[in-house]
């Protein structure tokens, strides 16, 4: 299955895991590699630079493939600047394949000449955007590809609200750098329709926690496989950080506190990145903020994320050969 975006990346299949905090790292980045789609490393996860320089290396011990390493661009309670220039200084000494980039453009966060740096290395560029203006944005500004990100994603997706299904072809008619897809995607129905909608491939986050080779509690797994797609929802309008994670107790306070306009000082301590370890690692699932997207309602097992990749594209192609052939003898 070649798209512009296997070209571009020099990967087997148009799929690639998106960055999520304190799961991306080498072990999941490289499964997802050498089951030939685009694995991720998600940088927030480390201190400093030469924490996430050491964090690549351990990768490319366990995989010879391309991978792109996530940089969130967004308000932090944590991450300071001297961090994302750490990080961005590593990843081009170590010239990674490729940037994910959510939040503000690089260009607008570390300076104009930050893309002509990135490139200079070798590094491709990708942003993860919720519309149609910062796709543009992005292409002026010299990225290779776009995200387009649905509202249905995980994480923080745009407050414009406008859905994958919109979204995609929007995107696709408007700029000529690849598209890629990601929101309420878990399968190979969601891949072919992408492809159909005019992207060159997908993005999953939600539906890589659901694998193997996740490090994550077990119980948050047999989670993900329960709950519906209804049970996620949007929160953060209030304090313009919109996100979207699944329903628990935390959630629950956070819209209580949203409902009668609290102040950011009183719901930030909810929002803390640090109150997701307690979820991943020991599985409780009220503990903090668990961002997922809408997708978990097509996540019916756990599998290895060779077997979700190859899965993935095979039911995408006998869907594509199966319409093809239902319109030929129509």
């Amino acid at each position: 299955m070649r798209t512009r975006m296997t070209e571009l990346f020099g990967i087997k299949y148009p799929i690639m895991c998106g960055g999520m905090m304190w799961l991306c790292k080498p072990d999941l980045c490289a499964a997802v590699c050498n089951a030939g789609a685009l694995g991720n490393i998600t940088a927030a996860n480390y201190n400093s630079g030469e924490e996430l320089r050491q964090a690549i290396r351990k990768t490319r011990e366990m995989t010879d493939k391309p991978f792109s390493v996530n940089l969130s661009l967004l308000p932090s309670f944590r991450i300071t600047k001297e961090m994302y220039n750490g990080w961005l200084d590593a990843c081009l000494a170590e010239k990674v394949a490729a940037f994910e980039i959510s939040g503000a453009p690089v260009d607008k966060f570390f300076g104009p000449d930050a893309v002509k740096r990135i490139h200079d290395a070798g590094t491709k560029l990708i942003h993860k955007v919720g519309s149609v203006r910062h796709a543009i944005h992005a292409e002026h500004a010299g990225y290779d590809a776009v995200i387009a990100a649905g509202v249905e994603e995980g994480g923080h997706p745009l407050n414009d609200d406008v859905t994958t299904m919109v979204l995609t072809p929007r995107m696709a008619e408007s700029v000529k750098i690849p598209v890629i897809t990601t929101g309420g995607i878990a399968d190979g129905r969601g891949l072919a329709a992408a492809l159909m909608l005019g992207a060159e491939g997908v993005m999953m986050a939600s539906r890589f926690m659901a694998t193997k080779e996740c490090r994550m509690n077990s119980k948050v797994k047999d989670e993900l496989v329960v709950r519906q797609e209804f049970d996620t929802v949007l929160y953060g309008k209030t304090i313009e950080l919109q996100g979207r994670a699944m329903k628990n107790e935390v959630i629950k306070n956070i819209l209580e506190m949203e409902s009668r306009h609290a102040k950011l000082e009183e719901i930030a301590p909810f929002l803390m990145g640090l109150r997701q370890t307690a979820i991943w690692d020991d599985g409780d699932i009220q503990a903090g903020l668990l961002p997922v997207g809408q997708s978990i309602g097509l996540i019916h097992n756990v599998v290895s994320c060779k077997e979700l990749v190859e899965g993935m594209v095979k039911q995408a192609e006998e869907l594509l050969n199966k319409a093809q052939k239902r319109f030929h003898n129509a």
